[in-house]
């Protein structure tokens, strides 16, 4: 990515952990321009190139001890740059440069408390010698030694090198994870790496993302057109309206009505890009295409490349209606990468396949601009809110490309999309009556392959079984269920029974994120 010259960059180093990406939330958050690249990029060239003022080790999956196991380029410790090791990241540094890790007897996974024993800028702030601060363990591995000029600042039960620090060359690592959430001031410890001991001054904003956002798009894009698929989403919806600003009337937005939206989704789409934006929107109802070719699959990942390759598909047949285009714009968030394919070519490791990542079939007949890939929801509501889009549209819970498809798991009608939709309707007009649907991150409903048996008057009911999901989170990397009180879940509950014929019993998912995913499919 490339950025203007007066912005202070950190590099993250990519060891393939699934949280790495939050590292560079926490650093934006705080104002820091950073990037995330695989450390099997980050070679001296690189690094020279790149400019940092900070590197960030990241955790991995992987273990020090086996024989294949990822390092970090010897360059960047001679680079004269402040170096911080999470995690992997800490074992990697401490074993290129002369300490020891072992598989230890004692792992750690979850909350841990570390108590600190020595007074260090990287823990400014998170209390005096002998406290305590709570934090996220997760390592089977640890350090047993540390490289000669370092020396402990925090310990933990099962991780005596907790914390780390050689403040000569301004080297630390940390055994526990400070970018997510459940390290309460992890990200103080962040910014006490990258504002207080590397110095940078915090001057990138989301301001500042979309101006280089356009700058980006338009040196990509040329005098080329562009199509864009709205799905109903806020991801694709600032996505458009961004490249919109950067390249106008050669942009095209077409909005698919599979057959699979929301209540009122295909109304409130088109009115807002044709009526408030004049964005050029061609609107198609291909319904009974998208249902016919669903028919009888129903395992989730054909779905979802089905339902990928049809998006393809139609985009294809209405660029050249539209005069031709040499782009597909898409709306695809890093945490959409991070579960489908390696970030740039980095080890994470595959989770699913999403329709517009991973589920794109091979043949595709344009380029794509993917001008929100590296940011996460909070993110992309910020850069909407930035462009103007109104609120109650920045503000909508997260939906998936595939729509309702994957909330129908096994085979696909439009009898099973009927009754979805309209128990859907009525759950998220009880949440917005209770003023909570800003509270919850996504809630919505699941139309089970089950059938039970019912009493409705005096006959016997044998009907469809509905889930209903809502999660609270901050970037959907991990999640926890919404502890809604029984009494809401009874009348959410009673009104789906009694106003959507084919259901005859609600239950609610208590499920976090992980073990499971926020979508069932």
């Amino acid at each position: 990515m490339d950025i203007p010259a007066e912005h202070e960059r950190a590099l993250i180093v990519d060891f393939g952990s699934q949280v790495t990406q939050l590292i560079a939330r926490r650093l934006r958050e705080s104002g820091v321009y950073c990037e995330v690249h695989p450390y099997n990029r980050a070679n001296a060239d690189f690094v020279k190139d790149y400019g940092p003022r900070a590197i960030i080790l990241s955790g991995s999956p992987h273990s020090t001890s086996w024989e294949d196991s990822p390092r970090a380029d010897p360059y960047l410790f001679e680079a004269g740059v402040p170096v911080l090791g999470i995690c992997y990241g800490e074992q990697t540094m401490c074993a290129q440069l002369g300490g020891r890790v072992e598989t230890s007897d004692h792992r750690e996974f979850g909350r841990a408390d570390i108590q600190i024993v020595a007074e260090s800028p990287l823990l400014k702030g998170l209390g005096e010698v002998g406290d305590t601060e709570r934090v996220w363990m997760s390592h089977g591995d640890r350090v047993m030694a540390a490289p000669e000029g370092f020396h402990v600042i925090a310990t933990s039960p099962g991780a005596p090198f907790a914390a780390i620090a050689d403040e000569a060359r301004q080297f630390y690592g940390v055994q526990f994870h400070p970018e997510v959430v459940h390290t309460p001031r992890g990200a103080l410890l962040l910014k006490n790496f990258t504002h207080g001991i590397a110095g940078m001054k915090g001057d990138w904003t989301m301001a500042a993302f979309k101006d280089e956002a356009i700058a980006r798009i338009r040196e990509q894009v040329g005098k080329g057109r562009v199509i864009c698929g709205l799905s109903g989403g806020v991801d694709s919806a600032v996505a458009a309206v961004l490249i919109h600003e950067a390249i106008g009337d050669q942009l095209v937005c077409v909005f698919v009505d599979t057959g699979l939206m929301r209540h009122g989704e295909a109304e409130e789409v088109v009115t807002l890009f044709r009526e408030h934006y004049n964005i050029p929107l061609v609107a198609a109802d291909e319904g009974e295409r998208f249902l016919s070719a669903l028919d009888g699959i129903d395992d989730p990942e054909k779905k979802r490349k089905t339902i990928g390759k049809l998006f393809i598909d139609v985009f294809e047949e209405k660029a050249k209606l539209a005069g031709g285009a040499d782009f597909l714009a898409q709306g695809t968030l890093y945490p959409d990468v991070i579960e489908s394919v390696s970030f740039d070519g980095g080890p994470s490791v595959t989770i699913k396949s999403h329709h517009n990542v991973g589920g794109l079939p091979a043949r595709m007949n344009m380029k794509l601009v993917e001008p929100l890939r590296e940011l996460f929801k909070d993110e992309v509501r910020a850069l909407g809110r930035e462009l103007g889009l109104p609120e109650a549209f920045v503000g909508r819970h997260p939906f998936p490309g595939p729509g309702l498809g994957i909330r129908i798991p096994g085979a696909v009608t439009k009898e099973k999309a009927d009754i979805l939709r309209a128990a859907d309707r009525i759950y998220i007009e009880e949440i917005k009556k209770e003023g909570l649907y800003d509270v919850i991150w996504q809630a919505f409903a699941v139309l089970l392959p089950v059938r039970t048996v019912g009493v409705m008057g005096d006959e016997r009911t044998y009907d469809s079984v509905l889930a209903l999901r809502a999660v609270t989170s901050v970037d959907g990397m991990t999640a926890d269920y919404f502890p809604f009180d029984h009494d809401f879940l009874g009348r959410v509950a009673t009104r789906i029974i009694n106003e959507v014929r084919g259901v005859n019993r609600v239950v609610y998912d208590v499920t976090s994120k992980p073990p499971g995913t926020i979508e069932w499919e």
